[in-house]
């Protein structure tokens, strides 16, 4: 298989530029038509989905009332963590913003933690110990990182002893840059990139922090004295299916060692060892770049123990604990005991119709991006209102997510699929190629998906 790398020329650069402004990128149609209610509405989370909610519903509506349960002062651009945590960023505060620029005029906002759910009686507990009543409810509480699934590591380690997670925060991203700088300056050894066991919010960060380490290492000079393994819990790498093949592949190319089937289950800062934990069947993947877990499995080990110079951790993670406790939980299923029970495709819980899901938080076989979010809010918003006027859910969520999948320092490719036909494609633009590395998409990622992250949560794309 070849790749071609795509260069657009300026003028060809700044026509794409004009199609991609902030207004237009992704764009979906708005409802223009208002609706009278005098229904209170609770959103759960002030996230990337919370927020697009609270605008969409507020420009929506008239009447009623909207509350936004939602802590934090701050609003993070988390899609800028892996720009900041691979040094292209230089400035981490421009992955933040105050939430109350955000916060629509009309609603109430509580700044306080959510800590409960009692569906059967439309309650939502605060963790301040008050409790607010809802006609209808957005979950949009985002994602839980549990970094105490792996024995011996905590989120306050990023930055010492070689460890690195994007994940973690802002300033863990910051932490983890500097990690990898210290791993490459010093001029070899071996580093380990890691993937959960579990759904991760934006997939691609783990990949994208395996190729933009790469870059380092190549432009070191060095590159032959480090040595790379991509631990990963299953035989793929990447859920759609040609990415899967292409990131195979370029890793093959690269001298990256594939680890099938193999989480990471403990880690030892001290010592710099991480220990892995066998999780599956025989792998079917036989190249001798990739390590077939069952080679292990064979001698009678379940546990392999290595030595690192730098180690990328990718916590597992799940809808959080309180969710989890709740009668909104998946009782059956892939999803049961960890993530909310919607219908995929219409987002409503599929046992408390008043409910409805969005972002991470939700129970579905891909959709854990901020594309998502773009993708998912007229569907929420549209089903919403039909149920408040006794009607049917009408629109489809298809599964759209996209992942501008950095290849390397320069280049990337903008990955877009859904659902259907086992992940196949779904390009918004008909000027790029998914299959194509180029820098159009690299500068897409670096300078122009941020003002239209922006307009989604506006309620404006």
């Amino acid at each position: 298989m070849s790749y071609r790398q795509v260069t657009l020329s300026r003028r060809q650069l700044l026509k794409t530029g004009a199609g991609l402004s902030a207004s237009t990128l992704f764009f979906s149609p708005l409802s223009a038509n208002t609706v009278d209610t005098q229904a209170h509405i609770v959103i759960m989370g002030g996230g990337a989905s919370g927020m697009a909610m609270a605008n969409r519903l507020a420009s929506r509506l008239r009447g009623g009332k909207i509350t936004l349960i939602e802590p934090r002062e701050t609003h993070h651009y988390q899609p800028g963590w892996t720009m900041v945590a691979s040094g292209v960023w230089n400035n981490p505060d421009k992955t933040m913003r105050p939430n109350a620029q955000f916060v629509p005029q009309g609603i109430t906002w509580v700044r306080e933690y959510a800590a409960g759910v009692d569906a059967e009686n439309r309650l939502v507990e605060l963790a301040n110990g008050e409790v607010l009543s809802y006609d209808y409810l957005i979950v949009a509480t985002g994602i839980q990182l549990n970094y105490h699934l792996i024995e011996g590591m905590s989120p306050d380690l990023v930055g010492q002893h070689g460890i690195g997670s994007v994940y973690a925060s802002i300033e863990a991203a910051s932490r983890t840059r500097q990690a990898i700088k210290t791993w490459v300056d010093s001029g070899g050894g071996k580093g380990i990139f890691t993937a959960a066991p579990t759904p991760v919010k934006c997939a691609g960060a783990p990949l994208k922090m395996t190729f933009t380490t790469l870059s380092h290492l190549e432009d070191s000079g060095r590159r032959e004295a480090f040595d790379v393994d991509y631990m990963t819990p299953g035989t793929g790498l990447f859920s759609q299916p040609w990415v899967d093949d292409f990131v195979r592949e370029r890793f093959t190319q690269q001298n990256v060692n594939i680890r099938h089937q193999f989480r990471l289950s403990a880690v030892d800062p001290q010592a710099k060892q991480a220990e892995f934990t066998f999780v599956g069947p025989e792998s079917e993947f036989t190249s001798h770049h990739e390590l077939r877990a069952a080679e292990y499995q064979r001698e009678g080990l379940s546990t392999v123990v290595s030595d690192y110079d730098f180690l990328h951790v990718v916590p597992p993670m799940s809808a959080h604990d309180f969710i989890k406790q709740s009668d909104l939980i998946a009782q059956e299923g892939p999803y049961r005991g960890e993530w909310i029970d919607v219908d995929i495709h219409t987002l409503q819980h599929k046992r408390y119709p008043e409910v409805f899901g969005i972002g991470d938080v939700i129970g579905a076989p891909i959709n854990k991006t901020a594309a998502s979010v773009k993708a998912q809010a007229p569907i929420v918003e549209e089903n919403l209102i039909a149920v408040m006027q006794g009607q049917e859910p009408p629109a489809r969520h298809r599964g759209y997510t996209s992942c501008p999948l950095i290849t390397g320092i320069g280049k990337a490719m903008l990955v877009e699929f859904g659902y259907e036909d086992d992940f196949a494609f779904m390009p918004s633009f008909p000027f790029i190629d998914p299959k194509d590395e180029s820098w159009a998409v690299w500068v897409m990622k670096d300078r122009m998906l941020q003002p239209a992250y922006y307009a989604v949560l506006e309620g404006q794309a």
